[in-house]
C-alpha cells in the first residue's frame, strides 16, 4: 500500500514527533548500531565510488550524478513502501513504523546541539567555538561571541526546516515512503551537493532536487515560526529578507528567526573554502548571545507543540469524534 489512510499517517507523524522529542538520539543505542542516516551515507559513499571518475567530462558527470540519485532512491522507496505495509498491520505495526520514522526527525538532537552552544558560550569563547563547530561549516576560530551565537541561531532555523518540518511534510504527504525519499535526497545534497570542482556537475542533480523538495517546507517553517510567535504580520518582511540568502530555501526560516529575535543573521562568513560576502538578513542588531540562542530554542519548541497539537486535533476529528457522535 503506497498511500496510507490519513488517520494512519497522522498517527505516525504525532508518534514520531513525540518519540523523537522524548528520546532524541540515544548514545547507548548508536554506540551499538549505526544510525539510519549513517547507513544511508555509507551507501551513498559506495555508489559515489562506483560512479565518479576524475577523467569524466562535465556532461557525463551530470548523467552519472542523476544515476546516483536514482540508485540511492530506489532502495529508499522500497523500504518506505515496506514500512507503509507494516504501519497498517495493527497497533504494534504502527508503533514499530513510528519508531523507525522518529529516527529521521531531528527536533531533540537539534535543540540539544544548539543549547550546547549557549552553554559553551556561558563558559567562555573557546567552549562556544568548540560547540558551534559541531553544527556549522564555517571556521569557528574566526568567530567572536556574537558570531558564535548567530551561527547557532542560523543552524537552529535552517535545520528546523531540513530536519523537522520537511521530513514531517513528506511523511504527511506520502507516508514513510515520502519520508525516506526526502531523507535520501537531503543526505545526497549534504554529501555531494557542493560547488567544488569534484561535485559541481556530479552533485548538480542532488542539489537541484533538494532545492525542489525543500521549497514548500522552508517557507512553511518561516510562516510557522511567525504564527506560534503571534506575529504573522511579519510575513511580508520575511518575503523581503529571505531572498538575500544565497540558498533559495534557507533564507525563509532564517529571516523569520532574525526578525522575531531582532538580530541580524547570515552576512559575511569564512569557510574552509574561502570567505562568503553575503548580505545581512534581518533589521536588528548584530550582537547576540546565549539568551538569544535560548529564545530561538523556545520558538522551536513552540512550533513543535503547535504541530503536535494540530495534528492530534485533526486525528481526533477523523477517528474519535465521528464515532462518538449519535447517529
Amino acid at each position: 500500500m503506497l498511500l496510507l489512510p490519513l488517520e494512519t499517517v497522522l498517527a505516525l507523524a504525532v508518534l514520531a514527533l513525540v518519540i523523537d522529542a522524548l528520546t532524541g538520539e540515544p548514545a547507548w543505542l548508536y554506540r551499538r548500531v549505526p544510525h539510519p542516516v549513517v547507513l544511508l551515507g555509507r551507501g551513498i559513499t559506495g555508489l559515489e565510488g562506483w560512479l565518479w571518475r576524475p577523467d569524466q567530462p562535465p556532461a557525463q558527470r551530470r548523467r552519472r550524478g542523476v544515476l546516483l540519485v536514482v540508485a540511492a532512491l530506489l532502495p529508499a522507496l522500497l523500504l518506505g513502501a515496506a514500512l507503509g505495509l507494516v504501519a497498517t498491520a495493527g497497533p504494534l505495526g504502527l508503533v514499530v513504523t513510528a519508531l523507525a520514522c522518529s529516527t529521521l526527525v531531528a527536533q531533540r538532537s537539534l535543540v540539544d546541539h544548539v543549547r550546547d552552544v549557549a552553554k559553551g558560550l556561558a563558559q567562555g569563547l573557546d567552549a562556544g567555538r568548540a560547540a558551534v563547530a559541531r553544527i556549522v561549516g564555517r571556521d569557528p576560530n574566526q568567530l567572536d561571541p556574537s558570531g558564535v551565537a548567530r551561527a547557532a541561531i542560523e543552524s537552529a532555523a535552517e535545520n528546523e526546516a531540513d530536519g523537522v518540518i520537511a521530513p514531517l511534510f513528506w511523511l504527511l504527504l506520502l507516508g514513510p515512503l515520502g519520508l525516506l525519499a526526502y531523507k535520501t535526497v537531503n543526505t545526497l545534497d549534504s554529501m555531494v551537493g557542493y560547488r567544488s570542482e569534484r561535485y559541481l556537475h556530479f552533485g548538480w542533480a542532488s542539489a537541484r532536487l533538494d532545492d525542489l523538495i525543500n521549497h514548500l517546507p522552508a517557507r512553511l517553517t518561516g510562516l510557522g515560526l511567525l504564527l506560534v510567535a503571534g506575529r504573522p504580520a511579519l510575513w511580508l518582511k520575511v518575503r523581503q529578507e529571505a531572498p538575500k540568502h544565497r540558498s533559495p530555501n534557507a533564507g525563509w526560516p532564517e529571516a523569520a528567526m532574525a526578525l522575531l529575535l531582532d538580530v541580524k543573521l547570515a552576512g559575511p562568513r569564512l569557510y574552509a573554502s574561502g570567505r562568503v560576502d553575503d548580505d545581512w538578513i534581518g533589521t536588528g542588531s548584530k550582537d547576540a548571545g546565549p539568551a538569544d540562542i535560548e529564545r530561538a530554542i523556545a520558538l522551536l519548541w513552540r512550533l513543535w507543540f503547535g504541530l503536535v497539537g494540530l495534528l492530534a486535533l485533526i486525528w481526533c476529528g477523523i477517528v474519535i469524534w465521528p464515532s462518538s457522535t449519535p447517529a
